[in-house]
């Protein structure tokens, strides 16, 4: 393999791994002169030219010329910086002793097993880089909603891919029960948390979470999405029922109105992407009771006593029924 041929490779392993090119000729200029610290013990004697745009790679060996029988006999010799006057004059018959060689090398002069060492710690390092890329792209993504496809299903996760091919792992857990996927289905869940395992980028999306709802509410109501409406707090229980309290500071806007749309036209799609989730939106109050109440109409509440130590409520509904 020649210093083309291996530029034109990673050049390719580049374009899938979408690695830009700067930073992959950076690499390869540090795993080179590793390469040379191994085979000659030091790289401070050696250029590395490397053109990004032409992808060309030179690698140049510069020695100080010294007398032949100084470099025979001296222990000061050292055939990494000195050269001897005859086999300078074999690169170039005019050399002078004192004078300074550059003499290029390539890539096959280190011999093929230091080509795939070189090859392989490339590969590594790339990879290495690639991990971390799609580590801190996710950590920065946390809390958005993904779109990705699945890939492949399994008894307790299912394996999607992203619109890069990135792997993310939908657990059971977080899925909605009446959930049912096949491979090829677009997915739609938030980002719910970003981990390293065995050096490698875990990406968990749920569709459970009440962030996943907070998300969707963000994309079908543009008030809530400018700020307008603020959401308080959810509680669901997942393809089943949930809870969305809402507020404003603009007394012209009506929360639950704008979320719920004009004949549920806002809510719809929400609710149709949750598997027909019940989902009420009630006005938020900081009256605990008020606040209560509005979460458990329709029902007729006879009296609510309130543990201030223990943050929970006794809801009576009738003599003989109450709530916690």
């Amino acid at each position: 393999m020649d210093s083309k041929t291996l530029i034109e490779s990673f050049a390719e392993f580049k374009e899938v791994k979408n690695i830009d090119r700067v930073t992959m000729m950076s690499i390869l200029e540090d795993v080179i002169r590793n390469t040379i610290q191994k085979k000659y013990g030091s790289d401070e004697n050696f250029n590395i030219i490397i053109n990004t745009d032409k992808g060309d790679l030179e690698i140049w060996h510069n020695r100080q010329i010294v007398d032949d029988e100084w470099a025979e006999d001296s222990f000061d010799f050292d055939e990494v910086k000195h050269i001897g006057l005859t086999q300078a004059q074999k690169i170039e018959p005019d050399f002078e002793i004192g004078e300074e060689v550059s003499e290029q090398l390539y890539i096959e002069d280190f011999g093929r097993r230091s080509v795939l060492a070189l090859r392989q710690n490339l590969q590594s390092r790339l990879l290495d880089l690639e991990k971390d890329g799609i580590f801190k792209k996710y950590t920065e993504r946390v809390g958005e909603i993904i779109t990705s496809e699945v890939y492949q299903i399994w008894k307790k996760e299912i394996l999607l891919l992203d619109d890069e091919g990135n792997e993310l792992i939908l657990p059971k857990d977080q899925q909605i029960p009446t959930d049912f996927f096949k491979k090829g289905d677009a997915v739609r869940a938030v980002a719910l948390k970003v981990e390293m395992k065995n050096n490698s980028p875990v990406i968990t999306l749920s569709r459970t979470s009440p962030i996943f709802l907070e998300r969707m509410f963000e994309m079908e109501v543009p008030e809530v999405f400018d700020g307008l409406i603020t959401i308080k707090n959810i509680v669901r229980v997942p393809g089943e029922r949930a809870k969305v309290a809402v507020e404003s500071y603009d007394d012209r806007i009506d929360p639950v109105g704008a979320c719920v749309g004009m004949k549920g036209s806002r809510i719809h799609g929400i609710v149709r992407e949750l598997h027909n989730e019940n989902i009420d939106v009630i006005n938020y109050t900081n009256n605990v009771p008020l606040y209560i109440s509005r979460a458990l109409n329709p029902a007729k509440i006879t009296s609510i006593k309130i543990d201030e130590v223990t943050k929970r409520a006794e809801v009576y509904l009738k003599p003989d029924h109450r709530y916690r």
